[in-house]
């Protein structure tokens, strides 16, 4: 690798939504362990966000926190305008990654489920990916790459999870569709989806009932439910360079989930 390879290497920026907690805090500082500085959203707490910042700083890299809710398009404009401030503090006109991660848990049957749930649901999980995305493409460099993430749930049906479930389903779709539209601009698109993982997500059922964990556990080839450091790493790699020539795809991260 050349010198010049190596600097561009190292100039490399992600937008991550939802950094500030779970799955997305880890990507960011995976990211940043391999010389990726970030631009990550969060929705509320500042006070978590400035840790990841701190987290980051720690990695000799630089994050700059954005609120941001991702069900609400109309501030998406006005979003836009932040990334590019952002990307002007850290040196640069355009982003290389965009990780759409940002997202809401909800657990109701079918039959019990409102339609004020499920708009909700589709605001966050596929409309605001759809346009926040399209919103970002025209500062996204061309040969940069985008992840979605979905659910082991598009794959493995648990009762409780239709409405979840079907926006990450619609959304391993998009991400097809992106990958061929966005092809001429040398833009991969893939889809990661994490199996049951053990966060706050979901108030924390995953990592705090241990009957929920040892479920998972046991429905599991590698006989453990997942760490936010399962994940984290994965993401970070599959935006690397050594993975240019993965796109369109699904990937599960489940350690071998239900199968």
């Amino acid at each position: 690798m050349t010198a010049g390879h190596s600097a561009d290497a190292a100039a490399k920026i992600a937008i991550i939504t939802g950094g500030s907690r779970g799955l997305g805090r880890n990507t960011v500082v995976h990211l940043a362990q391999r010389g990726v500085s970030s631009i990550f959203t969060y929705r509320a707490n500042r006070a978590e966000a400035e840790k990841v910042v701190s987290l980051v700083a720690d990695e000799g890299q630089r994050a700059i926190a954005l609120p941001l809710d991702t069900g609400k398009v109309s501030t998406f404009d006005s979003f836009a305008g932040q990334v590019r401030e952002s990307l002007a503090q850290l040196g640069a006109e355009r982003f290389d990654y965009l990780v759409n991660n940002a997202g809401t848990s909800h657990h109701m049957p079918f039959d019990k489920t409102s339609e004020e749930e499920l708009d909700s649901l589709y605001n966050v999980h596929f409309k605001g990916v759809f346009f926040l995305t399209q919103k970002l493409l025209p500062l996204i460099n061309d040969g940069g790459r985008i992840v979605n993430i979905s659910s082991g749930l598009t794959r493995v049906a648990f009762p409780g999870s239709s409405s979840y479930a079907s926006m990450k389903g619609a959304v391993e779709v998009l991400t097809r569709y992106l990958a061929k539209e966005l092809g001429p601009r040398r833009i991969a698109v893939n889809t990661v989806a994490p199996g049951a993982v053990a966060t706050d997500f979901s108030g924390g059922m995953v990592r705090d009932n241990p009957e929920i964990n040892k479920r998972i556990a046991d429905a599991t080839a590698l006989g453990r439910a997942g760490l936010p450091d399962d994940i984290g790493p994965m993401i970070a790699a599959l935006l690397s360079e050594d993975n240019r020539w993965v796109n369109a795809q699904r990937i599960e991260v489940s350690g071998g989930l239900m199968i």
